[in-house]
């Protein structure tokens, strides 16, 4: 596994939330990349060990970007936040293979089990 196979990705279009995010996992030992859109993520195509992705982005939103990293036959482990509070979104999720949807403001312990729980699952079905 490379380095950035390590790394956790976070992809939102806010820069506070992509930099606060980036701090809390830091301090827990993650290396962390930070995008801005799931274009600038897609475009790199990183190899990482975790997303983490916002709902709600311009051009490209969440689940639309989580579509496009399937079809890409990415199977990485994902979390997506959200503000919103739709069960249809949790349900779209779902089908894209993501079981974590958590609600903004992120809290710190919700967002570290649910990153352990997704390195824990294999993706690999």
């Amino acid at each position: 596994m490379n380095a950035q196979a390590k790394t956790i990705a976070v992809v939102d279009d806010d820069a506070a939330v992509c930099d606060s995010t980036r701090y809390l996992l830091e301090a827990y030992g993650f290396d962390v990349r930070t995008y801005l859109s799931g274009t600038a993520f897609l475009t790199e195509s990183p190899d990482v060990l975790c997303v983490i992705v916002d709902y709600q982005m311009p051009d490209l939103d969440g689940l639309g970007f989580l579509s496009e990293l399937r079809q890409r036959g990415r199977d990485v482990p994902a979390i997506m936040i959200t503000a919103t509070n739709d069960p249809k979104v949790e349900r779209q999720a779902a089908e894209l293979q993501i079981s974590q949807v958590l609600k903004k403001p992120l809290f710190a312990p919700a967002l570290l089990r649910a990153i352990r729980s997704e390195l824990e699952t294999d993706h690999r079905q």
